[in-house]
């Protein structure tokens, strides 16, 4: 009885600790992102698959060190299903990860005047997936982040704030 108490104990304080552990992660990205200039919608999508992520590791965590799985199983059934998931979603991964760097590198921000593929306008939505962009005529071009990292990106507002980062 004593040690299934301590079982207990210890399972619920390393769920506290990796919860924790979590908590500052997602929050330091989001303030990254805020720097960055994302947009509210972008930050809470970002916090919400965060969450989400740390919830399965704790189910499949749980399952496995109160042995109603075998390790084996587990990691087989994951290999399989993070396959499945990685090929199916390929294209939104990698538009995604662009996204990510993009913000996370300072390259574009809302309200910069770029200009991509002859598409030129001021950014006025940076999504995870897609940034749009208002050309001077009033319509929005609704352009992929992989394209946007793959470039070529001319960004005419970033000078400065790019040429500081090229001299550190």
């Amino acid at each position: 009885m004593v040690d299934t108490v301590i079982f207990i104990g210890e399972l619920a304080a390393s769920i506290a600790a990796s919860w924790l552990i979590s908590e500052i992660l997602i929050r330091l990205i989001t303030r990254g992102a805020k720097r960055a200039g994302a947009s509210a919608d972008l930050i809470r999508s970002v916090r919400e698959g965060l969450s989400i992520l740390w919830g399965v590791f704790v189910a499949v965590w749980l399952v496995s060190v109160t042995g109603i799985g075998s390790m084996f199983s587990f990691l087989t059934l994951s290999g399989i299903v993070g396959l499945a998931i990685s090929l199916a979603l390929q294209n939104t991964l990698t538009n995604i990860i662009s996204g990510i760097l993009i913000l996370s590198d300072g390259v574009l921000r809302l309200h910069d005047s770029v200009e991509y593929g002859g598409v030129r306008g001021r950014a006025v939505k940076i999504g995870l997936r897609a940034t749009w962009v208002k050309t001077d005529s009033g319509d929005i071009a609704i352009i992929s982040n992989n394209y946007l990292a793959n470039g070529p990106l001319v960004n005419f507002t970033a000078r400065e704030r790019l040429e500081r980062k090229l001299r550190l």
